[in-house]
């Protein structure tokens, strides 16, 4: 599944997405960025609260899919900025992290 079809699909709102074709297997829920940094996959989609210029650096490092902010976290313009700048796909939606997490059960993510 894209990152596209990922957000058509659990209806998310896009904060910076510079390659909605990336594919998406997989997915990561954590807040303590170390912990997700040695233990995200490649591709995965990473659920988080966080929303400070780490998670960029994190995101980069454990190269996910994408960032979705739960709880209609969002993100400041500099980070924003940052997450476009390293090619970072961030979306935010209003559902909590289990929420999603269930939805993206269902999809056999």
């Amino acid at each position: 599944m894209t990152v596209h079809d990922l957000a058509e699909k659990l209806a998310l709102r896009p904060l910076s997405v510079s390659d909605e074709e990336r594919e998406c297997s997989g997915v990561y829920i954590g807040d303590l960025l170390s912990w997700v940094m040695g233990r995200a996959s490649c591709d995965n989609v990473w659920i988080t609260i966080m929303s400070n210029i780490n998670i960029v650096a994190v995101a980069s490092l454990a190269d996910v899919a994408c960032i979705v902010l739960a709880e209609g976290v969002t993100l400041e313009e500099n980070v924003r900025t940052t997450a476009e700048q390293k090619g970072i796909n961030v979306f935010t939606t209003e559902k909590t992290a289990y929420e999603i997490a269930a939805e993206l059960a269902l999809l056999d993510l």
